[in-house]
Parts: C-alpha cells; sequence; structure tokens
C-alpha cells in the first residue's frame, strides 16, 4: 500500500478533535487510509451505502451510543444527514463525560454538501481534511509520467497496462454521470452531462465563458454555473480563481478552469498513451494543470492562491502566497529548457513577489537561476520545498 502524506495529519486531528471529516472524489483512496486507522483503534466501520450498515443505523443513536469508547468509522455519511443532529449530542454528551476526542471518522465524496449538512450542527466540533489523488510527493521520480498520463486515482495507476487504466477511468466517468450526479439533484440528461464534461476537457486551463457553455450546450447559463459547483462540490474540477490586488491596472475577473485530476482529462480526451498525449493540443494546459494541482496539493492549507493576469498581457500561471514564506510566482512550461514570456516578468514588476519560479517537466536535481531571480526547479522539488513550509 502507498503511503499517504495525510495519514499523520489525520492521526493528530484525531487525537485533538471528536470528529474528523475526510474529504475526497470517489475512489481516491479514503476507505483505505481510514481503514488503516481503523485497524491501529479497533475501530467500527459502517459503510452508509451498504444496506446492511446502513440498516444497523435504523435507531441511531441506540446503536452509536453502544460504541462510546470506541472510534467509529462512517463511510459516505453525505447520504445520511440527519445523522449530523445525532453525532453533536453524542459528542457533547461525551465531552461532559470527560470523551473529547477520536470518537468518529466521517468519510465523504462531496465537499460542499457534506460541509451544508454539518456545518451547524457540528460547528466547533469537527475538523476537515481533503484526501486529494495520489501525488508525485508520495511515488518516486520516476512514476511522475505515468502519474501524470492516467491520473492520481490508485486503480488507475497501478493498471497493469494504459488500456486498462483509461476504461477503469471512463468506466468512473460513467459512474459519476449515471448514478452520482442524479443523486446530487442532476436534471440533465446523462448525454448532455458528458458533452459538458468534454467541452470542459477542452477548455483545460482557459478563463470560464458560462455563455459559451450555455450557447454550446443549448441550456442556460444559470444552469451551467449549478453545474459547474456540482463538479467542484465533488472535487472534480478547480476554478483557480484571479489575483486580487490595488495596482489600478485593469485585471482578468473570471476564474480559470482545471479538470483536477490529469487522468479523467484525458479520459474524456480518449488519449491512452504518453506519446498520444505528447502530440494532442491540449499537452501544455495538461501538464500546467498537473503541476498547479500537485503545487496547490503540497502547499500549506492556510495558502492563498491564484493566477494573474493584465490586459496588457502581464500573466502568472500561478500565484502562491503563505505565510513565513511570502508571495510566490510560478510560471509553468512543458520544455526542459524553457524561458518565462515576457508578460512573466511584466507581472512580476507589478506585484513584486518574494521568490521566482519556473517549473519544467525535466528530472529533479538543484534549482538553478536562469536570471531576473527566476529559479528553474523540477515539479518534484518545488512541491518539496511547499511542503517544507517556510524557506523555499
Amino acid at each position: 500500500m502507498i503511503d499517504r502524506r495525510l495519514y499523520p495529519t489525520l492521526k493528530t486531528a484525531l487525537s485533538d478533535y471528536p470528529a474528523v471529516a475526510l474529504l475526497g472524489a470517489r475512489q481516491v483512496g479514503k476507505t483505505t487510509l481510514a481503514r488503516k486507522i481503523g485497524d491501529a483503534h479497533s475501530a467500527v466501520y459502517l459503510d452508509i451505502e451498504r444496506p446492511s450498515d446502513r440498516q444497523k443505523l435504523t435507531d441511531p443513536e441506540a446503536y452509536l451510543s453502544l460504541h462510546r469508547q470506541t472510534l467509529v468509522i462512517l463511510d459516505e455519511v453525505q447520504h445520511m444527514p440527519e445523522l449530523f443532529p445525532v453525532l453533536r449530542s453524542l459528542i457533547d454528551e461525551g465531552r461532559r463525560a470527560g470523551q473529547t476526542t477520536g470518537r468518529f471518522l466521517l468519510l465523504g465524496s462531496a465537499t460542499g454538501e457534506l460541509l451544508r449538512q454539518s456545518g451547524e450542527s457540528l460547528a466547533g466540533r469537527v475538523a476537515y481534511l481533503e484526501l486529494p489523488a495520489l501525488q508525485t510527493l508520495e511515488l518516486t521520480q520516476d512514476q511522475q509520467n505515468i502519474l501524470w498520463l492516467r491520473g492520481g486515482f490508485p486503480n488507475s495507476l497501478l493498471a497493469s497496462s494504459d488500456a486498462k487504466s483509461l476504461d477503469w477511468r471512463q468506466n468512473l466517468i460513467s459512474t459519476y454521470l449515471e448514478r452520482d450526479l442524479p443523486s446530487y439533484g442532476s436534471r440533465l440528461p446523462t448525454q448532455t452531462l458528458r458533452r459538458l464534461w468534454s467541452m470542459l476537457a477542452h477548455l483545460q486551463g482557459c478563463l470560464l465563458d458560462v455563455s459559451q457553455l450555455a450557447k454550446g450546450l443549448m441550456i442556460d447559463a444559470k444552469t451551467v454555473h449549478r453545474y459547474l459547483d456540482m463538479l467542484g462540490d465533488l472535487m472534480l474540477l478547480r476554478k483557480l480563481p484571479p489575483w486580487h490586488s490595488n495596482l489600478g491596472k485593469r485585471l482578468v475577473k473570471s476564474p480559470k478552469l482545471y479538470v483536477r485530476d490529469s487522468g479523467l482529462l484525458h479520459a474524456l480526451l480518449g488519449l491512452t498513451t504518453h506519446d498520444a498525449l505528447l502530440a494532442h493540443p491540449v499537452v501544455g494546459n495538461s501538464w500546467e494543470g498537473f503541476v498547479i494541482e500537485t503545487l496547490l496539493n503540497a502547499a500549506p492549507r492556510e495558502a492563498q492562491c491564484g493566477f494573474y493576469r493584465s490586459s496588457n498581457g502581464a500573466e502568472i500561471d500561478l500565484l502562491i502566497h503563505s505565510p513565513g514564506v511570502g508571495l510566490m510566482a510560478i510560471e509553468v512550461k512543458k520544455s526542459n529548457h524553457a524561458k518565462p514570456c515576457r508578460g512573466f516578468y511584466s507581472a512580476c514588476e507589478d506585484l513584486q513577489p518574494a521568490h521566482r519560479y519556473l517549473v519544467h517537466s525535466g528530472a529533479d536535481g538543484e534549482a538553478y537561476p536562469i536570471g531576473d531571480g527566476v529559479m528553474a526547479v523540477g515539479l518534484r522539488g518545488l512541491a518539496q520545498r511547499l511542503s517544507l513550509g517556510p524557506s523555499p
């Protein structure tokens, strides 16, 4: 089993809070990580999607009260929102009895839904953690191109061939389209949803233009917004916000869109092999999205992120600001020997970042200067620097 970087953080959270919500996309590895925790605590595990386990919660207060001294893991808990008031009551009762931590581990596949259901009832009682797809820091350097092609879902990454990996991802997409999205209130036909997702794949790394999407799908803009939010809640789509600053310049105000998992992106585009990916027009934006997702998952949780683009052509692919480090300006290039664009230097003049990096796709080694305060570095190297905190 691959060691997940979130494991120590999850253990600490359970020792600090009565409940921890572990969020992540379907099939990303939440259950595997939770069972590893559960084995160490002799925990009770219930899958809300399993009828036999759901039956045990016919009277949830009575059942959960039988396990006051045991960690209880509740998988896919967003499908049973009536549990949250009961959990709040049991947590408060346990606090009065001196049991203040490690009561419940809640697993959910929809960030927005889980937060909406539990926000009021569990406020101050729960810590939220997100488990991303497998990341380059959890693998070896020679696996990075495979991770980029196949994405970070464990069953896809570890498949015995590229063809089998693609088949698994296409089945996952069908599951989302035919089961998960309808269960969250989708009323659009499956084919329309598939077209929306395919359009997003072709627009990887582009500015959000709702009117263009609405016109292509022949639906209204409000519906497009709702489904983009739904894909975001399911942790499948990232809206990278524009960086706001008081510079008196005309700045782009629309977010940039990225299919978060590169493997799903390539499945939507029908790209089976690394050679096919390199020959496709999306290769640059695919690499950019892969880099951004990797770095944001490596950065501290409190870090702020965005991109910068002005009307005069000044542009920075990714900005990350974290305490103790300052503002980092990051240019992403697929080529091993690329130089930053003129717009990057113009944007740096506007923002005066503390650190300037060009992330390339070459083998990692020591970062080296390429002039004008810019350091060239491989993706894995910069991700390691971000994960260590100050002094990048």
